[in-house]
């Protein structure tokens, strides 16, 4: 029989767990009600990295980040009150946006719980786990031996279904107990697989279709999943197009890739949804955003013969009640696709070919005011960056840009490209493209507005403590641009709250160890973008941008008078 174990300190215990779930990188800020857990990762430096942020949300967004690279939970620890409700962000980020994330809250001592004590909150209620919450499940560990079991429930949980955030709570006096208890194996996620009579159905269903069109996205994609995606389109010659900031679930230079299906959507390909006959949701949940506020698809009940394909049963008939609804995990529900046998000619051949067509027009540019002309800036980006390249941004208008110009080769060709957040976070893009490279060691580069780089600006001085290099393009027009849009189409000329006094960008990149430059033209781009490429350090670029380009299709002025001649 074989000898107990010599027992370790239960902080330790934790850090031995993340080790055997294949964790490398555990992003946080520390707190005293953790030290037992830091003295573990001191304990364990060659096997596992913890990362110090500079604040919590900058975390929880990098832990999000790592989530949606790897597949496999990103992991955050904070400490208890101010903590937690920093990384709160992260943990409903990584909720609406379907990424595994196991976040770790350091909290008061188990006879100090229920007298307010010390930044003490109730986490249960505070992240509410439910369909309307933040996080899938939320635990505390109150008996030290038993941490193996609650770290694998967390990484299992955080992966089975649709894939979300789990909140353990770890009481200061635990950690600093003893335990002889080992580490469990590494869990996988489960797969579940579409069964044959909805395959059947799903295969009339297409037969009899006239102008079907599938949007693909969510989370839980794998590049063996969006290859096997292509080979089903292909097979059926079906128009793809991708769900909000899930953009490199199909290679958007297919011929049959139809766009994205999101904010900002081409007009066109509004049109082409609406009078389809026929949709295949592949993935995603079919938020607001996916639907265009719920028009694109009427709730409950689309015009159009709906076909849902989502890895959690709970997800499906929530909000629309579908035609046929398959529970099944996209690398189950893509390789089953790719087998359905497909007829030698399909009527929708010139249908498919017109999207794709739409789609291609949509990359010509509306002409824009000011000296910088941002589609030949995405041109540079697209020229220059290495086809692994990660793309990160936070939310505003600024990240339209990417959005509709810049051509993901997609997770077909083996890397996932873009990280984005569906959920509308500001602030995510500067963590998020730091943690891709840390991570990953490819090129990241971050598109921002001057609004959203200070959300998270701090980290840089993350990045060059850890080494690690991101390229930022920061676009400052000097005001939070997507609420000034929206001001002056409700509430014309009554501009409040919106104007922003910026810092000098420039020299606050290089206070941070960032390198950092200034473009007022265009041409001025490209050898400033090279350069950032070759550099050791990270690089801002920032690039004056005339306020009146508030989107890639119309001028502030535009919104302004069209709403004043409404009246």
């Amino acid at each position: 029989m074989a000898s107990e174990r010599t027992p370790v300190l239960a902080g330790h215990l934790i850090v031995e767990c993340l080790v055997a779930q294949g964790v490398t990188h555990a992003f946080g800020v520390p707190g005293e009600s953790f030290l037992a857990v830091l003295d573990g990762f001191h304990h364990h430096q060659d096997a596992i990295r913890f990362v110090i942020n500079r604040q919590e949300g900058g975390a929880a967004f990098m832990a999000e980040a790592a989530g949606k690279l790897t597949g496999r939970p990103g992991v955050c620890l904070v400490t208890r009150g101010p903590g937690a409700t920093n990384a709160s962000i992260g943990v409903h980020t990584a909720f609406q946006d379907s990424t595994p994330m196991v976040l770790f809250v350091g909290d008061v001592a188990s006879d100090q719980r229920d007298r307010e004590a010390f930044q003490e909150v109730e986490y249960t209620s505070f992240f509410g786990p439910s369909t309307k919450g933040m996080a899938k499940r939320v635990e505390r560990i109150d008996e030290a031996d038993r941490i193996p079991e609650y770290i694998a429930r967390a990484f299992a949980t955080a992966m089975n279904g649709r894939p979300g955030p789990v909140v353990l709570v770890l009481p200061e006096d635990m950690l600093a107990k003893t335990t002889s208890a080992s580490p469990l194996a590494r869990v996988e996620p489960a797969e579940a697989w579409s069964d044959p009579g909805s395959l059947r159905r799903l295969r009339e269903m297409l037969l009899a279709a006239q102008r079907p069109i599938v949007i693909a996205g969510g989370g839980g994609w794998t590049p063996q999943a969006a290859q096997a995606l292509q080979r089903f389109a292909e097979n059926w010659r079906l128009p793809v197009g991708n769900a909000f900031r899930f953009q490199d679930t199909f290679d958007n230079h297919h011929p049959l890739y139809a766009g994205d299906v999101g904010i900002g959507i081409n007009p066109k390909l509004a049109a082409r949804i609406r009078e389809s006959d026929l949709v295949l949701a592949i993935g995603p949940r079919l938020g607001e955003m996916t639907t265009g506020g719920y028009t694109l698809l009427k709730a409950p009940r689309p015009t159009q013969k709906l076909v849902h394909i989502h890895a959690s049963a709970e997800e499906l008939h929530r909000v629309y009640q579908a035609d046929l609804a398959i529970n099944a995990t996209m690398n189950a529900a893509a390789r089953s696709l790719e087998v359905l046998t497909a007829p030698p000619e399909v009527p929708w051949q010139a249908w498919s070919e017109g999207v794709h067509a739409d789609y291609e027009a949509n990359l010509v540019p509306q002409a824009l005011p000011g000296g910088i002309d941002m589609p030949a800036i995405v041109a540079v980006l697209q020229k220059r960056l290495p086809a692994d390249a990660v793309l990160t941004n936070g939310a505003g208008n600024f990240a339209s840009w990417v959005h509709r110009f810049f051509r993901h080769n997609g997770l077909a060709k083996g890397h996932k490209t873009q990280l984005a957040p569906t959920v509308g976070a500001m602030g995510y893009g500067v963590p998020a493209g730091i943690a891709a490279n840390l991570l990953t060691g490819r090129t990241a580069f971050t598109i921002a507005g001057d609004g959203d780089f200070l959300m998270n600006g701090q980290e840089l001085a993350t990045a060059a403590q850890f080494g690690g290099k991101s390229i930022i393009v920061l676009l400052n027009n000097g005001m939070f641009g997507t609420i000034r849009m929206h001001q002056e189409r409700d509430y014309p000329q009554h501009v409040h709250g919106t104007q922003l006094a910026n810092p000098d960008f420039v020299g606050l990149a290089r206070a941070y160890g960032y390198a950092g430059v200034r473009i007022t033209k265009t041409a001025e781009f490209e050898p400033e973008f090279v350069a950032a490429l070759e550099r050791p350090q990270g690089t801002l670029i920032e690039v004056m941008l005339d306020p009146e380009v508030i989107t890639t299709r119309g001028t502030l002025s535009a919104i302004r008078d069209a709403a004043l001649r409404r009246g």
